[in-house]
């Protein structure tokens, strides 16, 4: 792996963070930029983090399992679960990359008591009951009133906080604590906050017609600022995760009046604990759009150490692109405006889930506007965008499923995406090998270099600047995290993958080392297209060789073609496959010694 330390701004013997105009400073009054990673899917499991989409929430992944296991089994399997996924050894790897913070999302109910559980899981097994859920409601009542919730200081919920709060000590990282699903839910999108009725957390009403569910979501942050209040390892309180879908037609204002009202309440709240922490607020709208939320509009008396926050996906990344709106803060020029405007600091809680182009791209913008991030996310089954990829496991449904899950999850068993790591960490220039190439020898088409779109390749289409647009940057969706498109293929034994959805202009640069000089035979395997197709080999910027390809006469039947170069002088150079006129798929090439070439596969 790259042990990359690129960022000016690392926390130095970690002290409590506020704001300071649009700044945030620790308490010698230096400046610290939060750039790092959430630690997603681990205590709150998201469907497509675990590839379990069609189970959509984490209650209905419970549901599940309570059909062919007994609730202690889940909860025993939900403890290993939460052991094995996230350790000291993904904060120290997290460290070594020069991350300076973990943003850790968590659901509330990791703070209740077995009992109080139980009693929540009893929904779970029906959730279409309302009688059951108005039960449960009431028993959160009752226990609110009796002040038994979030009082056992040995709840799992503050072990967990505990333990990353010490492993990210041990590296001088930052932890945000992040309520991610709130009581009742705080939007319709049952995956984020694992919700059994839409927006409940603004609508139930208990039997004393309290909203319940808020009033809860006060004493849990009451109870977390009173256990947290003078720990500098906190960087800030991210209040309410994502809010989403309070308008007029769901029954709500227009203005996000309740979530202004409920705002104040937790800041108050929290003040009231003699807790200086910085809140990071969300907006409407998946993290936002900030109507009615600007400091000015909160019905607060101490309105210093708030921050604001944006998630940015499948967004543009120029400096230019602005919202009409000016509170809504996810494109980067509004969210500069508002800053400016309003004199306070602003991250990016959340961003990801695109190409390493687009992270790239990301990264530098908000390092030019002086914006801290957190990317989205450590781990993900099967995917080249996060950081560590979690292998395939089955089905979370049967044993062996879970067991093959609780093998995965672990640091030591996950894959490293070394070109996320290079997007995120280097310059834009930045290009080093993927793998060592040498010449005689093979290269395989998806083993091209490292470094973003322009750099060490060319593709039509290398990174999701609209959110409403579905089209994959790598339309193969297997190997590296580029705009390049890589598909699985039988045809390439050596890695299992080859390069297609070819267009004319596309290229791919190799960093290749010539043992000796003198002109070679260069077979490639390919796959025709239905059109004519012409590729060049370039070595730095000399044409070395150019091949003509036969359109395709045999579906799916790949060819062996060769050509001959001109002389190659020894050493280490930048080799490049153009794209004259694309062919189906490009598997390997082969360089021998020219007069010794065979027809021999791969």
């Amino acid at each position: 792996m790259l042990l990359v330390n690129n960022f000016s701004t690392l926390a130095q013997g970690l002290s409590m963070l506020h704001a300071a105009g649009t700044k945030m400073q620790d308490a010698n009054g230096k400046e610290v930029v939060l750039r790092g990673f959430n630690l997603g899917g681990w205590l709150l499991q998201e469907s497509y983090i675990l590839q379990t989409d069609t189970l959509n929430s984490q209650w209905r992944i419970k549901q599940g399992m309570l059909r062919t296991m007994s609730e202690a089994e889940m909860e025993d399997f939900y403890r290993q679960y939460r052991a094995n996924y996230i350790t000291k050894a993904d904060i120290d790897f997290l460290a070594k990359q020069g991350f300076n913070c973990v943003r850790l999302p968590f659901h509330y109910d990791l703070f209740l008591t077995a009992a109080q559980r139980h009693a929540r899981t009893e929904v779970i097994r029906d959730p279409q009951n309302a009688k059951k859920l108005a039960a449960y409601v009431q028993s959160l009542s009752t226990w609110y009133d009796q002040n038994q919730l979030f009082t056992d200081q040995r709840l799992e919920g503050f072990r967990q906080i505990d333990n990353v709060l010490s492993w990210c000590a041990a590296n001088n990282m930052y932890v945000i604590l992040d309520l991610h699903a709130a009581p009742g839910g705080q939007g319709t999108d049952r995956n984020i906050n694992d919700n059994f009725r839409p927006l409940d957390m603004w609508k139930r009403r208990d039997a004393k017609g309290r909203a319940i569910y808020q009033d809860i979501t006060v004493r849990f942050w009451e109870k977390l600022a009173a256990r947290y209040k003078n720990d500098g390892r906190v960087a800030m309180y991210d209040l309410v995760n994502e809010p989403h879908n309070l308008n007029a037609a769901n029954g709500m204002s227009p203005d996000n009046k309740e979530l202004s009202a409920f705002y104040a309440r937790l800041i108050t709240a929290v003040r009231a604990q003699g807790d200086q922490h910085l809140l990071l607020l969300e907006g409407n709208g998946y993290g936002n759009e900030y109507t009615n939320l600007t400091p000015d509009k909160l019905a607060i008396r101490d309105k210093s150490n708030l921050a604001y926050n944006a998630h940015r996906y499948g967004c543009p990344n120029t400096a230019d692109a602005a919202d009409a709106n000016p509170n809504q803060i996810n494109l980067i020029k509004n969210l500069v405006a508002f800053r400016d405007r309003w004199q306070v600091p602003v991250w990016v809680g959340e961003t990801g889930e695109n190409s390493n182009d687009w992270f790239a791209t990301a990264v530098q913008i908000l390092k030019d506007q002086n914006i801290g991030w957190c990317h989205w996310n450590i781990k993900r089954v099967n995917s080249q965008a996060s950081l560590l990829r979690i292998k395939p496991y089955g089905s979370i449904l049967t044993p062996e499923g879970r067991a093959a899950l609780l093998h995965n999850v672990q640091f030591a068993n996950c894959i490293p995406s070394r070109d996320v790591v290079a997007a995120l960490t280097q310059p834009s220039s930045f290009t080093a090998p993927f793998a060592p190439l040498t010449i005689p020898g093979t290269i395989q088409a998806a083993d091209y270099d490292l470094g973003r779109a322009g750099v060490a390749y060319q593709d039509a289409y290398s990174a999701k600047v609209d959110f409403k647009v579905d089209t994959p940057w790598n339309l193969g969706g297997a190997y590296r995290n580029d705009g390049v498109d890589i598909q699985l293929s039988s045809d390439s034994p050596k890695n299992g993958f080859s390069v297609g959805h070819l267009a004319a202009g596309e290229w791919l640069n190799y960093t290749v080392r010539v043992a000796s000089s003198g002109a070679y035979a260069v077979q490639l395997r390919v796959q025709p297209a239905a059109t004519p197709g012409r590729l060049t080999l370039k070595l730095g910027d000399a044409v070395v060789g150019t091949i003509a390809i036969n359109q395709q006469s045999n579906a799916a039947e790949w060819q062996t073609v060769t050509l001959t170069t001109a002389p190659l002088p020894a050493g280490q150079h930048t080799l490049r496959l153009c794209i004259d006129q694309p062919v189906g798929q490009i598997s390997w090439l082969r360089f021998m010694p020219a007069g010794r070439a065979s027809a021999g596969g791969e």
